[in-house]
């Protein structure tokens, strides 16, 4: 009998799949019901980067016609950070240098700005998430509202962040050839504000990453 091929996907060795879990089922409920009693609002924030290498993907085609896609081979890119609701909110930033602790505080003061009441937000154990940039920002009255939960390393599928990212790419942006940076920032703040319209997309990334939006 022949072999059957399967798709192979990564995992970190150090991830720990009884922590994830434990997060999903205990952890999350819990954010909900603390959220849901001090009437705070939930945002998972996350950084991605978007390369002026195009992202590929299937096309209508005469047979025997493989599309071409002619572009700049260059390890250019933007950095973007977004931060998005069970509500379907969807904010986001957009530079041309990598995110340090500097932006992240502007882009929290930015979500606080933009955003009522208290709030809960969620991201991953980054550096640049627990530096003494971000602890300065919370003791000077930004933890008055601003309150940070963390997500159990090496899981990058589990904030529902990642379902933004794979929509951009590969749905929004798929095939898109861009000659540079200028061009790449106009259609990604296109398509995000596209994205922005769909609130029942965005509630669909957090079923996508196993998350109940009921306790």
């Amino acid at each position: 009998m022949a072999g059957v091929r399967r798709s192979q996907k990564k995992r970190a060795t150090q991830r720990d799949e009884n922590a994830i879990e434990r997060w999903r089922k205990e952890k999350w409920p819990a954010i909900l019901r603390r959220a849901k009693r001090e009437k705070r609002q939930i945002f998972f924030v996350d950084e991605a980067a978007f390369y002026l290498l195009p992202g590929v993907a299937r096309t209508y085609a005469p047979r025997g016609q493989t599309p071409v896609l002619r572009h700049h081979l260059t390890r250019d890119h933007l950095s973007v950070i977004s931060a998005i609701s069970p509500s379907g909110q969807l904010l986001h930033k957009v530079r041309e240098t990598s995110f340090k602790s500097e932006g992240v505080r502007g882009f929290l003061q930015h979500l606080l700005n933009k955003v009522e009441g208290k709030v809960i937000v969620i991201w991953d154990g980054a550096p640049i998430h627990r530096s003494k940039v971000i602890k300065a920002f919370l003791a000077d009255g930004a933890a008055e509202r601003l309150h940070l939960e963390r997500l159990p390393g090496y899981a990058p599928d589990l904030p529902p962040d990642a379902g933004v990212w794979n929509w951009l790419k590969n749905v929004a942006m798929k095939n898109l050839c861009v000659p540079d940076l200028a061009n790449l920032k106009v259609e990604l703040r296109r398509a995000v504000e596209r994205l922005r319209h769909k609130v029942d997309i965005i509630k669909s990334f957090f079923g996508l990453a196993k998350l109940p939006l009921l306790t």
